[in-house]
């Protein structure tokens, strides 16, 4: 027995909120109806296609961030709260995997954590000063990896920020950052 049409909506607003890049083929197939059901349920509840869903977050999200340009970012910024937290979604693309495996190759991993780490940083001038990353599972073409990232804590111009990435619910990448503010006066990058 099927669930409510209540019950759906409230799933369907959940997924999106975890993951806002979902298509209504990945919604459909995650909540066990058809396409054409997402289409109806998603306009009764006023939310827009996917691609009016990722202008208006890129739209938000970006124009917070401080330290990088849009091009600069791996991967597309789903929110970020400047000095707090942030995440990240990454579609793997043909061009970025070995040819004879389609594994993704690891510094796409380690630049969307790396991007995301330094785009939490509330500074015009922010740097990696250290990573410590641990690729935990292979990614493959035609995943999508969603990348939570956390200000652990904050010494002086340093933000310590932990990254984990997801392709589903299973942990593909680990990373810790150290991100130094060098715009803050008696900012440096080396110890």
């Amino acid at each position: 027995m099927g669930t409510s049409r209540q019950e759906r909506r409230v799933a369907l607003q959940t997924l999106l909120r975890k993951d806002p890049f979902m298509t209504d083929w990945q919604l459909a197939d995650e909540l066990d109806v058809s396409v054409a059901t997402i289409r109806l349920d998603r306009m009764a509840m006023n939310i827009p296609e996917l691609r009016e869903r990722a202008r208006t977050i890129a739209a938000s999200t970006y124009s917070e961030v401080k330290a990088m340009q849009g091009e600069e970012v791996i991967g597309e910024l789903v929110e970020v709260n400047l000095g707090k937290d942030g995440t990240s979604v990454l579609n793997v693309e043909d061009q970025m995997v070995f040819e004879r495996n389609r594994i993704l190759r690891g510094h796409f991993l380690f630049a969307q954590g790396n991007s995301l780490a330094v785009a939490l940083v509330n500074s015009e001038f922010a740097l990696t000063k250290k990573a410590e990353v641990h690729f935990n599972l292979p990614v493959i073409q035609g995943d999508r990896v969603v990348a939570n990232a956390k200000v652990t804590s904050k010494q002086g111009n340093n933000f310590y920020v932990s990254v984990e990435s997801f392709v589903h619910d299973k942990k593909v990448f680990r990373g810790e950052y150290v991100i130094v503010d060098v715009s803050q006066k008696g900012g440096k990058t080396h110890d």
